[in-house]
C-alpha cells in the first residue's frame, strides 16, 4: 500500500510541471500571445523582470500649449534652449491668484499640475512633465559621420570597431563629454531659485548603455539639488535605443555596468547579460512603441513623482514622442526636451 502511494506521488509530481506549462500556454494564447519579434522580447523581458502582474493600460498623449516644442510653429534646426527658458510658455493659469500670478512661470506651472493631479487622480489620470535628454556624442555617431550612414549601416555598425576606434557600447568622446558639462551648466542655471525656478527631478531614469550613462553622471552628478530631489538614478532596460544589429546599441554586463557606475541603482530583474539584443534583427517603429508603452507603464504605476529627468537616446526619445502624439522634435547629441504627458488610465 506504502509502495503504491509513492508511486503515486512520484507520478504526480512529474505531472504537475506539465499542467502548469499547459495552463502557462494556455494564458499566452488567450490573454495575449505576441505576435512578432519585438512583442516576444517584450514578454521575455517582462518575465524576467518579473513585470507581468495585472499591468495597467493607459492611453498616453502630450498636452499642447505648454513648452514651444510641442507647438507647430517652432524649428527644431533653430531652437535654443538656453534663450527660451527651456522652451516653457510664458501664459496664465487657472490657479493663479493675486499673489501667484507674479511668480516665475515654471513656479507657477508647478502649482498648476499638482491642482490637475489632485484633481484627476481619482479618475485615473496623472500628469508629469518629462526631462528627456540625449547622450552626448558617442564614437559610433563619429564612425557614422565618417563612413556615411548607408554604410555605417549596411556594415560598419555591425562590427566593434574598425581598430582604431571602438563603439561596441559606446562611449562618449570628448565632445560628447564637453557636451554633457555643457547641459550640466544650462540646468544649473534652469533650476536657480531667483531666475527660472524650474523644478528639480524628483526621478532620475537613464538607459543602461554607457554612453547615457556618462552623460547622466555628468549633467546631473555634480549639481546642487534639494535633500528630497539628489540625484539617485535607477537604470531602465527598456530606456534603451533601437535594439538590435548594430553593436553600439548592444549593452554591457551587469557586472560591468556595476563596476563602472557602482552609484547608479540597477532596477530588480536586471539580468547579467543583454538578452534583449539581436545580431539579426533591428527593431521597428511599432516594436519600439510597444516597448516605449511598457515603460511609461511602468513608471506612470509606480512612480508618483510630477518631474521625471530620462536619459536615453535618439531613437528612444523619437519613440517616446511618437507614443504621446507629439510632432517629431530631433534633438542633438547632448540635447534635452521638456513634454507635459497626460495618462489615462483605462483598467
Amino acid at each position: 500500500m506504502l509502495r503504491n502511494r509513492k508511486a503515486l506521488f512520484r507520478r504526480s509530481a512529474l505531472l504537475l510541471p506539465i499542467l502548469l506549462l499547459v495552463f502557462a500556454t494556455f494564458l499566452y494564447l488567450y490573454l495575449g500571445l505576441p505576435a512578432g519579434p519585438g512583442d516576444l522580447e517584450t514578454v521575455i523581458y517582462s518575465t524576467a523582470m518579473g513585470s507581468q502582474e495585472a499591468a495597467a493600460t493607459f492611453k498616453f498623449e502630450f498636452v499642447p500649449g505648454f513648452f514651444k516644442q510641442s507647438e507647430a510653429d517652432t524649428n527644431p534646426d533653430e531652437f535654443d534652449n538656453a534663450k527660451e527658458n527651456f522652451g516653457i510658455i510664458e501664459r496664465e493659469f487657472e490657479t493663479d491668484d493675486a499673489v501667484t500670478k507674479h511668480w516665475p512661470v515654471w513656479r507657477r506651472l508647478h502649482r498648476y499640475i499638482n491642482h490637475l493631479n489632485n484633481q484627476n487622480r481619482p479618475l485615473d489620470i496623472f500628469y508629469k512633465v518629462l526631462y528627456f535628454g540625449r547622450h552626448g556624442e558617442g564614437y559610433h555617431n563619429v564612425a557614422e559621420a565618417f563612413y556615411g550612414t548607408k554604410a555605417w549601416d549596411d556594415y560598419w555598425s555591425k562590427l566593434d570597431g574598425n581598430g582604431t576606434m571602438y563603439w561596441f557600447d559606446a562611449h562618449l568622446t570628448d565632445v560628447g563629454k564637453q557636451q554633457a558639462l555643457a547641459a550640466h551648466d544650462f540646468i544649473e542655471a534652469q533650476l536657480n531659485t531667483t531666475t527660472h525656478g524650474m523644478p528639480a527631478p524628483e526621478s532620475y531614469y537613464v538607459s543602461p548603455l554607457y554612453r547615457c550613462l556618462q552623460t547622466a553622471n555628468l549633467t546631473w552628478g555634480n549639481l546642487t539639488l534639494p535633500d528630497d530631489k539628489r540625484f539617485t538614478p535607477v537604470i531602465k532596460e527598456l530606456l534603451r535605443e533601437v535594439l538590435g544589429e548594430h553593436t553600439c546599441d548592444k549593452r554591457s554586463t551587469k557586472t560591468n555596468i556595476t563596476t563602472a557606475f557602482p552609484d547608479f541603482i540597477i532596477e530588480d530583474g536586471f539580468s547579467e547579460e543583454d538578452l534583449l539584443w539581436k545580431a539579426d534583427h533591428r527593431e521597428t517603429h511599432e516594436e519600439h512603441d510597444e516597448r516605449t508603452k511598457e515603460l511609461m507603464t511602468d513608471i506612470f504605476s509606480r512612480n508618483p513623482n510630477t518631474f521625471v529627468s530620462l536619459t536615453s537616446h535618439s531613437g528612444a526619445i523619437a519613440s517616446h514622442l511618437r507614443v504621446f502624439g507629439h510632432r517629431e522634435f530631433k534633438l542633438p547629441t547632448g540635447g534635452m526636451i521638456p513634454v507635459l504627458v497626460k495618462a489615462t488610465r483605462s483598467s
